[in-house]
């Protein structure tokens, strides 16, 4: 396959340009790194699984195979797993990235690992989820935009006779994107950052979820584990779609690592913060764990305090260094002896509705192991279980009454050059069967206190609810008008 590659220099709007060009597709993605943080990601990638060379992966953990449907209709069955398909491809369609551009994403698969996926990675099938464990979508185009940069670029890729196809697709995209307004963060929404209306919703509700951290401190107490994150989830029927909720979700809750995602019925409205996995094109693994969060305030004094309480609490600091080390165990099992090292401890990143205390732990992945090799051996992520990994899954299993599913899983790139970037799935509605559904939760150790961690839960939950409880019309309704399809 051949790169062919088409430069803007001005950066679109991000949002106007995934409504006219993607807008209506069945399949499509957003991954959404508004430079909504200095240092943090700048680069954002649209696209949908109408190019010559698409197709989508679905998977449900132990059917033994991956569904494979292609661009021209036909549905083929790949025996093995998600990431024993996912591996194998981009070894055989392995395309080397131009040093000249400035992001690590050249085409390659884009999509989402759900946590029941760790039964393929030395966990449990304790619970079965309603939707696909896993679904990717092979984008051979692309619209990157660059927020920082002020630039926005066209990728197609192309098989051996399609390179005049792919010129055609950059010319007639280029011509789109020329008529829409030039980037800008979108305005945020400012609210009250309460919990109200949402315990009716919770699956397991008050009760219950003090009494599974109860059972929590027993295990804890009992030397089976040092840390459990226990979650729970909030459920209602969906009423406005997916990509109407994700626009008020990323003026409600911006975060670097957001993406909208849509396959045929399913639709994932994501604003996470946290980093999983990065792996450049230097084959540089960098996780970025995220322990510990407290509300935003706005009274500028009381924020501050909150924010400097959180970097000061005995119990939190111990949280987040003990992901650390699990981290920095899972990484050695891919890395190169000795490279594996914590780049920052402890330090805050603050967001419109919430601080948090998040630790970088960076190592150089050994010759012999791939993209997926990585992904396998630090899936799920640490912060959504707890440590020791394999036994905190197992207790997990035994407390909560179903499936995570999407939540708390992983959504990102998997690139054609040996690259990634994927988040943690968090501050994430998700919608499938005609309902939504938010999974919230918290690091549960011997010196938690139970109505603090439940309300925590909440906290963590009502930035998201908030972008369902507001109207479409309102506040998520954009400034500007989108050109009708041609």
């Amino acid at each position: 396959m051949t790169l062919q590659h088409h430069v803007l220099e001005r950066a679109v709007d991000t949002e106007a340009a995934f409504l006219r060009l993607y807008g209506a597709s069945t399949t499509a993605f957003w991954l959404d790194s508004e430079h909504v943080e200095p240092g943090l990601d700048r680069f954002s990638f649209l696209g949908d699984a109408s190019g010559p060379l698409a197709e989508v992966v679905r998977y449900r953990v132990g059917s033994g195979a991956v569904s494979v449907h292609t661009r021209d209709g036909g549905v083929r069955e790949e025996p093995g797993t998600i990431l024993d398909y996912l591996a194998e491809a981009l070894r055989t369609r392995y395309v080397a990235l131009p040093e000249a551009l400035p992001f690590d994403f050249a085409g390659g698969y884009v999509g989402y690992l759900g946590y029941e996926v760790k039964a393929d990675c030395g966990g449990s099938a304790a619970h079965r989820a309603p939707a696909p464990d896993a679904q990717w979508v092979f984008a051979d185009r692309m619209v990157v935009v660059d927020h920082l940069a002020g630039r926005t670029h066209l990728l197609a890729l192309a098989g051996e006779s399609g390179g005049g196809t792919a010129r055609a697709w950059l010319r007639t995209t280029a011509a789109i994107l020329e008529t829409l307004p030039t980037w800008s963060n979108p305005l945020s929404i400012t609210g009250a950052q309460d919990t109200t209306g949402l315990e009716e919703h919770l699956v397991r509700g008050r009760a219950r979820y003090l009494r599974d951290i109860a059972g929590c401190r027993g295990a804890l107490r009992a030397g089976e584990s040092y840390e459990i994150t226990l979650t729970d989830q909030l459920t209602f029927p969906a009423v406005t779609g997916g990509l109407d909720v994700y626009r008020t979700l990323r003026r409600a809750n911006p975060a670097p690592y957001s993406a909208y995602l849509r396959f045929d019925d399913l639709e994932i409205a994501c604003s996470s913060p946290e980093r999983f996995l990065k792996i450049d094109r230097n084959r540089v693994v960098e996780t970025k764990p995220i322990k510990g969060t407290a509300r935003r305030d706005p009274d500028p004094i009381v924020d501050d305090r909150l924010r400097r309480a959180l970097t000061e609490d005995p119990k939190t600091r111990a949280e987040n260094v003990m992901i650390v080390d699990l981290l920095r165990n899972d990484l050695g099992r891919v890395c190169e002896i000795g490279s594996v090292r914590v780049r920052e401890l402890l330090a805050t990143e603050t967001y419109s509705t919430l601080h948090q205390l998040v630790s970088t732990v960076r190592g150089t992945l050994r010759a012999d192991i791939g993209v997926v090799d990585c992904l396998r051996a630090c899936f799920p992520g640490g912060s959504m279980t707890g440590a020791p990994k394999i036994r905190t899954m197992q207790l997990i299993d035994a407390l909560e009454t179903r499936a995570r599913g999407v939540y708390s899983g992983t959504i990102g790139f998997l690139g054609l050059g040996g690259t990634a970037d994927l988040n943690i799935v968090i501050r994430t509605a998700v919608r499938y069967g005609g309902a939504w559904q938010i999974g919230a939760g918290g690091a549960i150790v011997l010196d938690s206190v139970a109505e603090a961690e439940y309300e925590e839960m909440l906290l963590k939950a009502a930035a998201v609810y908030r972008a369902l409880a507001t109207e479409p019309a309102g506040a998520a309704a954009t400034a500007f008008e989108v050109p009708a399809a041609g």
